[in-house]
């Protein structure tokens, strides 16, 4: 294959040529995608909503399988999403978190407890040192925005039923000389709301 022809597939990537590259990539593990540094391609019309769901060209992806193994090879870098392999590397869109987390399981009670996400996706990550909770609150409605880390700089917006979950088994604490209401995973405390917030 000439050099010119091989610049004619990089500029048209397509949905099916990153899943077959990702196939091959992947059939040893997970796809190493930090280990990779191939030529961008260009931006893909490819779209994960708010609530997780993965358009390609404007309609659903309804495959699941698919929307796996294309979820494998995402990478953040600054503030922008690609799809990576060994060959390829295309720009999507993500309009809030690259996941979400649809539901968690609790071991242990208060400080003890382990908090383990698992996302829409079938992904799943231990709340703690490496998979730390945030909130966001919204500037003009104070609605909050909670995301826990699944790896490697990508994060999970955790939905709302979890997080009224999380709320039912938030306890007050100390952080950064403040009292906060929050939730214990690991070992570590994840601030929520100042409990002065709280109360009021």
């Amino acid at each position: 294959m000439t050099n010119e022809t091989n610049k004619q597939k990089l500029a048209k990537p397509t949905a099916d040529g990153i899943a077959q590259a990702a196939k091959t990539a992947g059939k040893k593990g997970p796809p190493p995608v930090h280990l990779w540094n191939p030529e961008f391609c260009g931006d893909l019309d490819m779209r994960i909503a708010r609530d997780g769901t993965w358009f390609y060209l404007g309609t659903p992806i309804g495959r699941m399988p698919l929307v796996k193994l294309f979820s494998s090879i995402i990478r953040k870098d600054g503030d922008d999403y690609f799809l990576v392999t060994p060959m390829e590397k295309v720009g999507i869109t993500v309009e809030d978190a690259p996941f979400v987390a649809i539901d968690f399981d609790v071991n242990g009670v208060g400080k003890d407890q382990t908090i383990s996400f698992t996302t829409q996706v079938d992904d799943t990550a231990v709340a703690g040192p490496d998979h730390p909770i945030r909130v966001v609150r919204d500037a003009k409605t104070g609605e909050p925005s909670p995301y826990v880390l699944i790896r490697a700089n990508l994060e999970a917006l955790i939905d709302r039923k979890s997080f009224y979950r999380l709320v039912d088994i938030g306890a007050h604490a100390e952080f950064d000389g403040q009292s906060w209401f929050g939730v214990w995973s690991s070992g570590v405390f994840f601030p929520i709301i100042l409990s002065a917030e709280l109360e009021a």
